[in-house]
Parts: C-alpha cells; structure tokens; sequence
C-alpha cells in the first residue's frame, strides 16, 4: 500500500478550556480513518471524560498509568517530567502485544488509548504530570498501514511546558472566537519557532548535572515542525472572517479551516452520545487535506536515534 502524507506523524491537539479540542479530535480521527488512515487517539486529558463516547468506542480502556506501575506519588514509576526529564522506561508499545484491556477501538477501526486520571484518586493525590510524561514518550508501533497518532491533552498550556511538545510532529491549537484562544494560538506558535532555533529549557530548580543534561538533550532532540489552527465554534462568516485577519495580523500560524458552533454536539456530549455532525463533515474533509497539503510542503527528514 502506498504511504499516505501523514502516514508516521503524531499529532497533538491543543486549546484553552471550550475551545472544542475533544470535539475536534473525534472528528479530525473520523476523518482521518475515512481517508484511510489508521488512527490512534490518545486521551491525554487527566481530567476530562467522556472522550471514548464520543468516539463510539465498544468500552473505556484502562489507563496506561496502570500499565506503567502508576503516578510517582502512589508509590509507582511514572515521573513529572519537569521535575525529572529522564525518559519513561518501555514507552515504545506494539499495539499487537499490549493486552487488550488497556486500548479500545470503534466501528471505524480508530483506536483509543487513555494516559491517565486523576479525578478517582481524591484530595492530595498530586499533579498530572505523570500523565504528561506519557504523553511526551509514547511510540506506538503497529501492524496497520498508515499508522497516525493524534494526542488530546488537557486545556491550557500547561502540557506544553512540560515538553510534550517535543515529541510532536506539529501541535494544532482550536481556536474558538476569544481573545484568549487567539493569544494562545500565537504563543503555541512563538514556543515552537524558539524550540526550531535552539531554545533550551530552564533547569534551574534541577540539581542534578545529569538530568539538566538530559533535559538539554530532549530539547536539542525535539523533532516538531510547526503549528497550525482549527477555527472552532464559529457563529457566522463574519467572525470567521475577523478571526483569520486577527491571526494574521498578530503573525499567529496558519489556518488549516474553520467549523461552525454546533448545539447539536454539544447535546451529544450533554448525553454522553457519539459525537457526529453531517453538516460539518465537509468541513472537517477540508481541514484533513488542507494538514496532508501543509506537510506536503513542509516535511523534512527526521532526527533519528
């Protein structure tokens, strides 16, 4: 079978809180396994739920946190990778081998892998930047042809400080119509041009010479090549209009297509429903060529090693 342009790439999906990242993430993998793609969805949300649902997925997988011996405060393994870069041991899974508890898969041969949650661990139980760490060293290796990773983290920008970024093919920021989606669109788009010319990380609370290294190492490693946007929750033309110029203007990343406000996803997610629009599936075909189109242009030869 031929490769596809996005065949191999990670994707990750980013916005601040109601921008639509979830909702964007099921469509996009739809899409995605309708162009005859293979998708794995990783659900890096450490508190959100629902995202199986909405996916049409037969069950909630368990968390890979448990395949991995558990949150470093509840006595397990898995690290913040802020505080310790050091890559997560045995991150390359083959889905063929990884029991199958922990992934599950829809109607549309989409696969479903959650890193993590910590809404059932109670008062004190400590940050999700475990969940994070997951999220940055995970390689999936499968049998299917063309094989694409698209990560949902949390909202915010909290997950890309932390370096999941590094990990990234390209980071698509939802953009909903505030002021505060648009900003943080530019900013995703800042961080990764200041990473592609040699950024490092602040290490200054790590104490030990070797994982400042470490932390160095990664950066200087970091193989994302760019950001795109995902207009999302638009009202008419006119705000779509007056968005794209904004971004423009603020020399924010590139739009890759826009998606009207939908009340009836909203209901669906209301009701734990499958997430599904006709009306926006044009639209989202439209993103998914225009993304094959922009890496087209754009793909360079990886660092290997």
């Amino acid at each position: 079978m031929e490769e596809k342009p996005l065949s191999g790439l990670r994707l990750g999906l980013f916005g601040k809180g109601g921008a639509g990242k979830s909702t964007v993430t099921v469509l996009l993998a739809r899409s995605l396994a309708e162009r005859g793609y293979s998708p794995v969805v990783l659900d890096a949300d450490s508190t959100n739920i629902g995202l199986s649902r909405a996916l049409g997925a037969e069950e909630d997988p368990r968390p890979l946190m448990e395949h991995f011996g558990g949150f470093a405060f509840s006595g397990g393994p898995v690290t913040c990778p802020v505080d310790d870069p050091t890559p997560l041991p045995d991150a390359q899974l083959d889905l063929g081998e990884l029991p199958q508890e922990f992934q599950s898969s829809t109607n549309r041969h989409i696969r479903l892998l959650v890193g993590g949650k910590l809404g059932h661990l109670g008062p004190g139980a400590g940050c999700d930047g475990p969940v994070a760490k997951i999220a940055r060293d995970l390689r999936i290796q499968s049998t299917s042809e063309n094989t694409v990773f698209l990560a949902d983290f949390k909202a915010g920008f909290e997950d890309s400080a932390r370096g999941v970024i590094l990990g990234l093919d390209w980071a698509l920021v939802v953009v909903d119509p505030t002021t505060a989606s648009l900003q943080m669109a530019v900013h995703f788009d800042q961080m990764v041009r200041q990473l592609r010319r040699g950024a490092l990380p602040a290490t200054a609370h790590l104490t030990d010479p070797a994982l400042v290294e470490e932390a160095r190492r990664q950066f200087r490693a970091s193989r994302v090549q760019g950001v795109a946007a995902i207009l999302n929750r638009l009202p008419d033309p006119e705000t779509e209009a007056f968005v794209r110029e904004h971004l423009r203007k603020m020399d924010g990343p590139p739009v890759l297509g826009a998606l009207m406000e939908d009340r009836e996803i909203q209901r669906q997610w209301l009701r734990g429903d499958q997430v599904r629009s006709r009306e926006m599936e044009e639209s989202v075909e439209s993103i998914t060529r225009g993304l094959e189109e922009l890496l087209a242009r754009t793909r360079e030869p990886q660092p290997t090693g």
